[in-house]
């Protein structure tokens, strides 16, 4: 049997030898950061506009061709109005002549009145026998109150293709078929602003559109209907016929996919 003393002290020496420094744990300068024990998933980091170049300096209606009366700059913004003595027989569209859009994403600011009705054209084609300004094609719907903004509309078209809340799939045969949802209706409509500036951002890429605003997915669109869809066109914003209104848009940008 070992001595008292003698197996006292070889504990001690046991003991002293396995204490590690605490700078041994530490990982390197460069390690990524551990997340803290229960929370969810690292969120994205914010989008930002590179590849993206203004279409309207906010000075000028340069590349920009709409009905005379209706459409003006003002204060660094593309305002379209009407008013109780100029009225709109035929919606209206301020068209984009610097290009086309086919693969893209789109940008901008809107605001409007609460009465008022546009969105963001794309993908259209101009329909000259029906009137100099109007198109028909893919369309970002928008609206004052806020009841249809964000759904992916097709203006003279198909109509409803995929309604706020709804990812949808358009069939070969131009039926919609609903694959899942965003999110509730009302619940991404508590997002948008009324009478105050929000952001739209529109991705199109191959048969793949998606609709963002405010940073939230609205309606995503898998488009295989060969004989509904069109992958290249112009690109406008809308005044609709209606009540008395006022839209406006500034800080529009583009990037070509």
């Amino acid at each position: 049997m070992i001595p008292r003393i003698v197996r006292t002290a070889l504990l001690a020496a046991l003991a002293a030898a396995l204490v590690i420094p605490a700078f041994a744990f530490q990982p390197p300068a460069d390690a990524p950061k551990p997340r803290p024990a229960g929370r969810g998933p690292r969120a994205a980091a914010p989008d930002d506009n590179t590849g993206f170049v203004p279409i309207f300096d906010g000075k000028t209606l340069n590349n920009w061709d709409g009905e005379p009366g209706f459409w003006r700059v003002e204060n660094g913004v593309l305002t379209g109005e009407t008013t109780a003595e100029n009225k709109l027989k035929l919606n209206t569209f301020i068209i984009w002549r610097g290009g086309v859009t086919a693969d893209f994403e789109f940008k901008a600011e809107f605001k409007l009145t609460e009465g008022a009705n546009s969105g963001v054209q794309y993908r259209s084609t101009a329909l000259p026998d029906v009137g100099k300004y109007v198109l028909k094609g893919y369309q970002a719907d928008i609206d004052g109150k806020s009841n249809f903004t964000g759904m992916l509309y097709e203006e003279r078209g198909r109509g409803f293709v995929a309604p706020r809340g709804q990812f949808v799939r358009m069939s070969e045969t131009g039926a919609p078929k609903l694959i899942g949802s965003p999110g509730e209706a009302d619940a991404l409509k508590s997002v948008i602003k009324v009478e105050d500036w929000n952001q739209i951002h529109i991705i199109a890429r191959g048969i793949t559109i998606v609709h963002v605003i405010n940073g939230r997915i609205m309606s995503m669109c898998i488009d295989e209907d060969p004989k509904g869809r069109v992958m290249e066109g112009l690109l406008g914003l809308q005044l609709h016929v209606g009540p008395p209104m006022k839209v406006e848009f500034r800080n529009i940008l583009l990037k070509k996919l």
